[in-house]
């Protein structure tokens, strides 16, 4: 059998085929092994979450080091900057603070007679603003940028608290205005357009009045400020304002010198914008139940309308005693009478009383009468008004209340309480829950020499002082005060007076001995009187022949006999419901304070005793030598 040879063709394909499938092999591995390489090379950038290489990785690190440095170096500027400008801030202080204050007294002083002498007018009359310092935070603070100056120009007023300078062409000035509104002044000699830059900023100390005109923006530090063109003193403290070092603490001080309480301690503001909101409250709140707001006499022939002792004066005109007002609370139900059927009024009430923590001899109330209301309807209004004041100032009906400051005590703790506004308040019925705190039955007729007896031994077992006279309304009010007001930490009615300790309130209806009132206690202090009105003229008559028994047996609080009253009571006056509202105790309650003057912008205080000396010794002639500006 013969050998068939191959075509040899055939086998040049069949070669050429192999070395194809082989280098298609070869490159499918090639690819493979790439695809390995790069998945063995690629890692996890923790901060992106990407899948980068190792180069790539190493890349962004060290950027982000580089960033991080860079932002760690401006933050030890910006700290360093914070501290050189505090440490600047002491050393003027502690400069100004080593000055002898009468030498600077007398340089401020020097130098306003020095401009007068020259024909200038140190005091302008005038100073147009386009924006109080608080509009400047509000419309700047949000939308000015960092190391930025707007072209807007702006003109604002304020005092200078802070003066700091850096170098002969930079000075720093803290501007406060309203509502303790606070701004850096960033006065620089680039800026400045009107005269001499060193010349306009020579004389500014802290506590003067100045105008500035500049421009809105941001510090390096970001600070907001304003970069004055031209800068203008309208007014002048002739005095070294107490610094950060010295401060402004001392009561007595604070009291008696309350403009510059409110200089240095911006939080004091804060107090009367309380006492405002509240005042302020009451006002819209009568308003809306169409109350007419009114004005009665602040003196007055006859101290009536409260158990209290007043303060005497005389009419020279007349050779008239008369008493500064107690209540208005007579002449406000003559207004009733004569068809006002909803008054009320705010205003000062004067009571010849000791001083404490909650009392003071001139403070504020706001009293309203309301026809056809009773003592329940009272009681739905108060919860209503308080209720609502209060949730609407905190945004919740409960508060935080410091009773004993807010300063640490010797063991470093400082006590907080409660206080819970949320309706309706506690009940507490007077006579009814002495009884069963006591576990003791009052006698029936509270009016008899025999109940006042059994008060007086009462109050003696039980180690409750009275001072004299003991007179049975004297007694139970002591008795109220040691045993029930204690328990009055959150808002409670104390209801339901004995007649004999409420004069000017209605009887009870379904109660004998006993009247339609309340008084309402927070935090343990009366904030609130108020009852059903007594509209009876005998009644009243009867009501005020009792008064005048316990005056004449010493009881100097007791209320006199007022006949033009009881002529009005015989012309009608409807059922009316009657409220008196404690505006200073309030005001310590939400302003967290635990002083009644506190409260008071210019608290009655004994004179300073060195002044007197002072103004005796001195004649009018001298005292003028002295202000020689």
């Amino acid at each position: 059998m013969g050998i068939i040879m191959a075509d040899p063709k055939d086998q040049t394909k069949a070669s050429e085929k192999k070395a194809e499938v082989k280098a298609e092999v070869k490159t499918e591995e090639k690819k493979e092994g790439k695809k390995e390489e790069t998945a063995v090379k690629l890692v996890l950038d923790p901060v992106t979450g990407e899948q980068v290489s190792k180069s790539e990785l190493k890349k962004r690190t060290k950027q982000r080091e580089k960033m991080k440095k860079k932002d760690e170096e401006k933050k030890i500027a910006k700290e360093s900057t914070k501290k050189e400008e505090k440490k600047q801030k002491l050393e003027d202080e502690k400069s100004e603070e080593e000055m002898d204050p009468r030498l600077y007294f007398e340089n401020r002083e020097k130098w306003i007679k020095d401009q007068k002498d020259k024909g200038k007018n140190p005091y302008p009359h005038k100073f147009q603003t386009s924006m109080q310092v608080s509009q400047f935070i509000e419309k700047y603070g949000p939308t000015t940028e960092k190391d930025k100056f707007l072209k807007e120009e702006v003109a604002i007023a304020g005092r200078v608290m802070t003066v700091r300078a850096s170098g002969a062409k930079l000075i720093f000035y803290d501007l406060v205005g309203d509502n303790n509104a606070k701004i850096q002044v960033f006065a620089s000699a680039a800026n400045h357009q009107d005269g001499v830059f060193k010349d306009a900023h020579a004389n500014i100390r802290r506590g003067d009045i100045v105008g500035i005109i500049g421009y809105p923006g941001r510090s390096k530090t970001g600070e907001l400020s304003i970069a004055p063109k031209s800068i203008m003193q309208l007014s002048y403290c002739l005095h070294m304002l107490p610094t950060s070092i010295t401060k402004l603490k001392k009561q007595e001080t604070r009291y008696r010198q309350r403009y510059l309480d409110l200089i240095i301690n911006p939080g004091v503001k804060d107090i009367f914008r309380v006492r405002h909101n509240i005042i302020r409250s009451v006002r819209d709140y009568l308003s809306k139940k169409n109350f007419v707001e009114v004005e009665t006499p602040i003196l007055n022939t006859i101290p009536s309308g409260a158990t209290a002792k007043p303060f005497a004066t005389h009419h020279n005109d007349l050779n008239l005693k008369m008493f500064m007002r107690i209540a208005p609370e007579l002449y406000l139900k003559m207004l009733v009478v004569g068809g006002l059927e909803r008054v009320f009024e705010i205003g000062k009430l004067f009571r010849n009383e000791g001083i404490d923590r909650t009392h003071n001899p001139e403070f504020t109330t706001c009293e309203f009468y309301m026809a056809y209301a009773d003592y329940n309807d009272l009681i739905s209004m108060t919860e209503e008004l308080l209720s609502s004041m209060v949730f609407n100032m905190f945004g919740s009906y409960k508060i935080k209340y410091h009773p004993n400051g807010k300063e640490p005590d010797e063991k470093g703790v400082v006590k907080e309480i409660e206080i819970d506004f949320k309706p309706p308040f506690r009940r507490m019925p007077l006579i009814e829950s002495l009884e069963a705190k006591l576990k003791v039955k009052f006698p029936t007729d509270l009016e008899s020499e025999a109940t006042r007896v059994f008060l007086e031994k009462l109050c003696a077992e039980l180690k409750v002082e009275c001072p004299p006279p003991k007179t049975t309304p004297r007694l139970i009010d002591k008795l109220c005060g040691e045993f029930l007001e204690v328990e009055c930490l959150n808002p409670t009615f104390i209801m339901e007076h004995p007649q004999i300790m409420s004069p000017l309130a209605k009887y009870h209806r379904s109660k004998p001995g006993l009247t339609e009132r309340f008084e309402l206690f927070v935090n343990y202090k009366e904030i609130i009187n108020a009852y059903t009105e007594l509209n009876d003229p005998k009644k009243q008559y009867e009501c005020f022949l009792s008064e005048a028994k316990a005056k004449d047996a010493g009881d100097e609080e007791a209320q006199a006999i007022d006949e033009n009253f009881i002529t009005a009571l015989q012309y009608g006056l409807p059922p009316t419901g009657g409220w008196g509202f404690g505006i200073d105790r309030f005001t310590m309650l939400l302003s967290d304070t635990i002083n009644i003057q506190e409260v008071i912008l210019f608290p009655t205080m004994k004179p300073d005793v060195a002044q007197i000396r002072f103004r005796n010794k001195t004649s009018h002639s001298q005292l003028l030598s002295l202000i020689h500006i």
